[in-house]
C-alpha cells in the first residue's frame, strides 16, 4: 500500500517536473520561501501597520498609486537593464535594492514619508521581475513552463503556513506595530541571503550571454526608442493582446485586494485581527491540494477554459464578501475558499501565457514593456479605490467584480495556438 502511495507521488506530472529540475529553475524554485515566508507573516498586516502608524485610507491609495507610476518607469527600463547587465546579476540588484533595503525603511517607519520612501525604492523590484523571469525560464524546457510556475507559486504557497507566527505574537504586544517591526528585518536579512545563494548557483542564460554581446555598444536611449517597433507588434498580436488584458486587470485588482481587505474584513466586519494570519493559511492549503490533485489533470484543457472558470470564482467570492454579515468568520472562509481555487487555476496560466506567446529574443524587453503598461495603466486605481473606501470599505471589491468580469470576457474569448506560430516576427 504504501509502495503504491509513493509511486503515484513520484508519478505525478508536478513531482516529475521538480525532479528534473536543474540549473536556473532548480536554484530559483527552491530559494523562494526566503521571499515567500517573510512577505507572507507581514502581508496580512502590512495595511493594518499603516493605519496605526496614522496612514489614513486616502493616503494608502496614494501610495499604492504614486509607487506604481514610478514602477512605470522601472518597468520600461526593466528589459533593457536585462539585456545589458544579465539576467544574473540584474535579479541579485534588484532583490537588493528592491527588497533588502526597502524593508529596513518599513522595519523603522514613523509616518508616511517613511513608507513613501520604501515603496519608492521597492519599486525597483520591476526590473528583478523581468530578469528573474527570463533567469529561470530562458534555459528550461518549454513544456515545463506551466509546472515550473505552478512549482513558484507552491513555493509562495508552502510559505504562507508560517503566518500564524505574526497572527499569535500580535495579541501578545496588543499591537501590529513592534511585530512588524522585527518581522521587516528579518525580511531584510532573508532576502540578503537569497541574494548570495542566486550569486553563488545560478548562471546566465544562453540568451542572457547574447543579448549582452549584442547590446555592449548600445546606448540605453537608443534601446528604449526601439520600443516604438515593438509596440505595434503588442497590439497586432491576439494572444499578446489578451495577455496584456489580463496582466492589467489582476494589476488592479491585486492593489485593491492587498490594500483593502484587511481594512474591510476586521474595520467594518469585526473579524479579530488575528484571525487575518489564519485565512491565508486556509487558502494556501486549499490551492496546494488542487495542484496536486486537479491541476495536472487539466493541463490538457485549453487556457480559457480553467482560466474562466477561476474568473467566475473571483466574482463569487467578491459577490459574498460584499453581503457578508459582521462578525461572521466562516463567511470569509468561503471567500478565502473561492479566490484559492480561482488562483490556482488564473496565475500559472497567465504568467504560462507571457512565456509561450513572446518571442525569446525580445522577451526581456517585451515583457518589462507589458509590465509598464500593466503598471501605468493600474497606477491611478490605488488613489481611485482609496477614495471609494472612504465612502464605503465595500465599493472597492464592487469595482473588482466588475474587473473580473471583463476578464471573463478576455479569456472566454482567448484563441490558443501553437507557441511557434505565436511569437513575435
Amino acid at each position: 500500500m504504501k509502495r503504491q502511495f509513493w509511486r503515484g507521488i513520484k508519478e505525478n506530472a508536478l513531482v516529475k517536473t521538480l525532479i528534473g529540475l536543474e540549473g536556473n529553475p532548480r536554484t530559483l524554485v527552491f530559494i523562494e520561501p526566503l521571499w515567500g515566508i517573510p512577505f507572507h507573516l507581514i502581508a496580512p498586516f502590512i495595511s493594518l501597520y499603516m493605519f496605526e502608524l496614522g496612514v489614513s485610507d486616502i493616503q494608502i491609495g496614494l501610495l499604492a498609486s504614486v509607487t506604481m507610476l514610478v514602477q512605470v518607469f522601472f518597468a520600461a527600463f526593466g528589459g533593457i537593464i536585462t539585456d545589458k547587465l544579465g539576467r544574473k546579476k540584474t535579479t541579485m540588484m534588484g532583490d537588493f535594492l528592491g527588497w533588502v533595503l526597502p524593508c529596513i525603511i518599513w522595519a523603522v517607519a514613523q509616518n508616511f514619508w517613511f513608507f513613501l520612501a520604501a515603496m519608492l525604492l521597492n519599486s525597483f523590484e520591476q526590473v528583478n521581475q523581468t530578469a528573474w523571469n527570463c533567469l529561470m525560464i530562458e534555459d528550461a524546457d518549454k513544456k515545463d513552463s506551466l509546472n515550473i510556475y505552478t512549482w513558484v507559486t507552491i513555493a509562495g504557497l508552502c510559505a504562507v503556513f508560517f503566518a500564524p507566527i505574526s497572527g499569535a505574537l500580535i495579541p501578545v504586544f496588543s499591537s501590529v506595530i513592534p511585530v512588524m517591526r522585527v518581522l521587516y528585518f528579518v525580511f531584510a536579512a532573508a532576502m540578503f541571503a537569497k541574494n548570495i545563494i542566486t550569486w553563488r548557483y545560478a548562471k546566465e542564460t544562453k540568451m542572457g550571454v547574447i543579448r549582452m554581446e549584442e547590446t555592449k555598444n548600445t546606448s540605453f536611449f537608443y534601446m528604449l526608442s526601439e520600443y516604438r517597433t515593438l509596440i505595434p507588434k503588442i497590439f497586432k498580436n491576439p494572444q499578446m493582446l489578451s495577455t496584456l488584458l489580463v496582466t492589467v486587470i489582476m494589476w488592479i485588482s491585486n492593489v485593491i485586494n492587498s490594500n483593502f481587505f484587511a481594512l474591510y474584513v476586521s474595520e467594518n466586519l469585526l473579524i479579530p485581527k488575528q484571525f487575518l494570519a489564519y485565512f491565508p493559511i486556509f487558502r494556501a492549503a486549499l490551492m496546494l491540494i488542487f495542484m496536486f490533485a486537479i491541476q495536472h489533470k487539466l493541463a490538457s484543457l485549453k487556457l480559457r477554459i480553467p482560466m474562466g472558470v477561476g474568473y467566475a470564482l473571483y466574482i463569487a467570492g467578491h459577490v459574498i464578501l460584499i453581503l457578508s454579515p459582521m462578525k461572521s468568520v466562516l463567511f470569509i472562509f468561503i471567500v478565502t475558499f473561492l479566490e484559492a481555487i480561482a488562483f490556482a487555476l488564473v496565475i500559472p496560466r497567465k504568467d504560462s501565457m507571457m512565456v509561450l506567446y513572446i518571442d525569446e529574443v525580445e522577451r526581456a524587453r517585451i515583457v518589462s514593456f507589458m509590465t509598464a503598461i500593466s503598471i501605468a495603466i493600474a497606477s491611478p486605481f490605488g488613489y481611485i479605490a482609496g477614495l471609494l473606501s472612504s465612502v464605503d470599505r465595500r465599493l472597492p471589491f464592487l469595482f473588482t467584480i466588475i474587473l473580473y468580469t471583463i476578464a471573463l470576457g478576455v479569456v472566454l474569448r482567448f484563441k490558443e495556438i501553437k507557441p511557434k506560430e505565436a511569437v513575435v516576427t
